[in-house]
């Protein structure tokens, strides 16, 4: 039947979506979650601690990312930001649907989490393609069930759902007609294939686009830096770029050097130096298909003009693990993915300089080199044209309650005044 759904978490039966709404409407044991809800920092923390074990960790190092960002004290942290006074109250949104990229296939995790905790039941759309972290994730998830209170595996498992169906419009129109919150990730078309389902008169959707995202180093900050500290930027650029083949939307597909021509050469030729060093001692090895892909996109580049030299600064046994591509002019940045390891290459005198080219569809820029004062000024001249967020070299992919502009704690709760 095309109204069936699998269920991953908590492992079940295969269930009609109409009956799954009905268990995901209905008032848990123990009563209605709440903002903050104790049962849910008990589950989360534990399933947390899955994620932080040795085994787990080594074999997929997102995954301690994910652990640490669940920790109590983090989600202490988190929740604080939620607190209200005076006439207003906060409360959960109700039933949110999420669908999440397949591509970037643990970000799930992330947006199920932030919403568990603001009290919502939710259910999440896992991609049948999904593999290795997103198994080990859902492993995870069932195994810290089965260690919780009683009384907290009852609430999690009538509240919580992670699914997989195959394409089909009569589940992921019931699922969008039931949520009172719809949010879909993984770029333009998943977007727009979702919204042709209609949402109930209240509801709204929580859009997470295609974005791309690009680094700038500071030329005098490299100059300054220690040897330690410049092999440090080149291991930390490797996890923003290859964890998940440059595919995540916050992952850098261009770098620009800011400062003098001659030391941004100099600089430039070094840190590549250092990344193919992080390659060949990670053991990095681009597929066959992907080599091709990127030599594909390379050349294209070339031939449109967009770029003046090509090179593959691989190492060790694999020559393909690195490619740069000289733009001809900062402007004409790519961003679109051209394979996993390509980097367009520029120089700018200044962060200034940049502040025309960035739009609203550039997310993420992580910068190695540059003083909060420098990075405060370049974001307040864009003054809200593009860019969510700035982060050090290292910290691209981790993650944040506040992500593309979205607070979403807040997002995933509503206030409520009371006035006497």
């Amino acid at each position: 039947m095309t109204s069936m759904l699998t269920q991953r978490f908590p492992l079940a039966e295969q269930i009609e979506v109409g009956a799954l709404v009905d268990e995901l409407r209905a008032e848990p044991p123990g009563g209605r979650l709440r903002v903050g809800d104790p049962r849910v920092v008990e589950f989360v923390t534990k399933f947390a601690r899955k994620l932080l074990a040795p085994a787990t960790a080594r074999r997929f190092p997102e995954l301690a990312s994910l652990g640490f960002f669940l920790r109590k004290g983090e989600i202490a942290k988190a929740l604080s930001t939620l607190d209200t006074s005076g006439e207003a109250l906060r409360f959960p949104r109700g039933l949110v649907f999420h669908v999440p990229p397949a591509n970037v296939d643990t970000i799930f995790v992330y947006s199920w989490a932030l919403s568990a905790l603001a009290g919502n039941h939710n259910v999440v759309r896992v991609s049948s393609r999904s593999a290795g972290a997103a198994e080990a994730v859902l492993d995870a998830l069932n195994d810290a069930l089965s260690e919780v209170d009683p009384a907290t595996a009852a609430a999690i498992t009538a509240t919580q759902r992670m699914v997989t169906y195959d394409r089909s419009d009569e589940i992921s129109g019931a699922l969008s007609l039931a949520a009172d919150l719809r949010v879909i990730w993984g770029g333009d078309a998943s977007v727009a294939a979702l919204r042709k389902y209609p949402l109930a008169p209240h509801a709204r959707d929580l859009t997470f686009p295609d974005r791309s995202s690009f680094a700038v180093a500071s030329v005098a900050g490299w100059q300054n830096a220690s040897e330690a500290q410049r092999r440090a930027a080149a291991e930390g650029f490797y996890n923003d770029s290859y964890w998940f083949d440059q595919a995540a939307c916050s992952s850098p597909r261009a770098v620009f050097w800011v400062g003098d021509e001659a030391g941004a050469k100099a600089a430039g030729s070094e840190f590549r130096t250092l990344l193919a060093e992080v390659l060949a001692t990670k053991q990095h090895v681009t597929e066959p298909a992907m080599a091709v892909q990127k030599r594909v996109s390379a050349y294209g580049a070339a031939v449109d003009g967009v770029v003046t030299a090509i090179s593959f600064d691989g190492a060790g046994a694999d020559r393909n693990g690195l490619a740069t591509l000289e733009l001809a002019e900062p402007a004409r940045l790519p961003r679109e993915w051209l394979g996993a390891g390509t980097f367009a290459n520029a120089r700018v005198d200044t962060l200034g300089e940049l502040v025309p080219i960035v739009v609203r569809k550039d997310q993420t820029i992580s910068q190695f080199g540059f003083s909060a004062a420098e990075l405060t000024e370049f974001v307040t001249e864009l003054a809200g044209r593009g860019v969510d967020r700035i982060v050090p070299f290292g910290s691209a992919l981790t993650f944040s309650a506040v992500w593309d502009g979205y607070d979403l704690l807040a997002e995933f709760s509503r206030l409520v005044t009371v006035q006497a």
